[in-house]
């Protein structure tokens, strides 16, 4: 599972080991594994070369906490990374099952309970300088978007707010009057049909990351500070934001459409459902479809997707769903759209 991090199978299955043993010789994980100390000797210095494992004094072996050792690897390819976030986030539950001591040393402090993730989302945002990103997913575990008044006052004092919605998140009651209030006062907003995980990152230096629940049933999240985790949490952040939609929500453009036009084509290519996008936008569903077939006839379109590709190309959401598609040569563009 973690080849396309550059981790054989082998080696995975030795790290694994390590993982549920914690502190292991090599005579131990030869035995626990069925194979020859001879065998697991090689695959014990590859592990260390690539820093997955560390070597104590006892000549014992310790496993690096996974979300650690192998986060960054995931920024190698969005591909990959969707692929593999799974088996890495397995091992980090399994990491934390076994290991519960945390030290002033260690690079990412982990929080417990909603309470202590609550303070910390709000803390983040009362030291910022400069600038805030954020991911935002339905069923908040610390945080609702209209509990997060912190965000005003920090927009009131000049940061910077670049907030990328997942569409469910928009159905929740007051999530879509607090997005409102927030472009307003100056965020930018971007929605995404889905997002991987919570996040927020504080003027680039720290992040506040959820990781799941303990066995207690307590939310726990990870703080990360000035490490190569930290980058590629970044490097996660920009690669979502370059594939949102920006939310417009009642500006006019010189696009020839009308803010209303703006603020349904937005959410309809950000994936919001039309029972969802006819909620925000106080109409009927059946408005809902009568305006996307009317953008579909104003914009030559044949369908949904195609119209998506159609306002990208004619600026109608000024490029809102990333760069415009190149020319297809004569091309039919709803077929260059779905093999996008």
């Amino acid at each position: 599972m973690l080849e396309v991090l550059g981790v054989s199978g082998e080696e995975e299955r030795v790290y694994r080991a390590l993982v549920a043993g914690h502190q292991s010789g090599p005579r131990e994980i030869a035995a626990r594994l069925g194979m020859a100390v001879s065998e697991v000797d090689p695959l014990l210095t590859a592990l260390l070369a690539k820093r997955l494992i560390s070597r104590t004094r006892a000549d014992q072996f310790v496993p690096a906490p996974p979300d650690v050792a192998l986060g960054p690897l995931l920024v190698d390819g969005q591909a990959e990374l969707e692929r593999a976030r799974g088996t890495v986030d397995q091992l980090a539950e399994q990491y934390r099952r076994n290991v519960r001591r945390r030290d002033s040393a260690q690079l990412v402090e982990i929080l417990t309970g909603a309470e202590a993730i609550r303070q910390q989302a709000l803390s983040l945002q009362r030291d910022a300088r400069e600038e805030m990103l954020w991911f935002c997913r339905q069923e908040p575990i610390a945080l609702t978007a209209a509990d997060n008044d912190e965000e005003f006052r920090s927009l009131a004092r000049g940061v910077r707010f670049k907030v990328i919605y997942e569409a469910s998140l928009l159905d929740e009651p007051g999530a879509w009057a607090s997005l409102e209030e927030g472009v307003r006062m100056g965020e930018q907003a971007r929605v995404l049909p889905s997002l991987p995980v919570r996040l927020a990152i504080a003027d680039r230096s720290v992040a506040l990351c959820p990781l799941g629940e303990e066995a207690t049933g307590e939310p726990t999240a990870a703080l990360v500070r000035g490490t190569s985790l930290l980058v590629a949490l970044i490097s996660l952040f920009e690669s979502h934001w370059e594939r949102a939609t920006p939310l417009h929500i009642d500006e006019a453009a010189d696009t020839g459409l009308s803010a209303e036009d703006r603020q349904l084509l937005s959410l309809l290519i950000g994936g919001v459902s039309d029972k969802a996008i006819a909620k925000q936008m106080r109409v009927s569903s059946r408005t809902v479809q009568r305006r996307v077939q009317d953008l579909m006839t104003r914009s030559g379109a044949r369908g949904r997707m195609q119209l998506a590709w159609q306002a990208c190309r004619l600026g109608w959401l000024d490029q809102a769903a990333g760069p415009v598609p190149p020319e297809q040569g004569g091309k039919d563009p709803a077929a260059a759209s779905a093999t996008a």
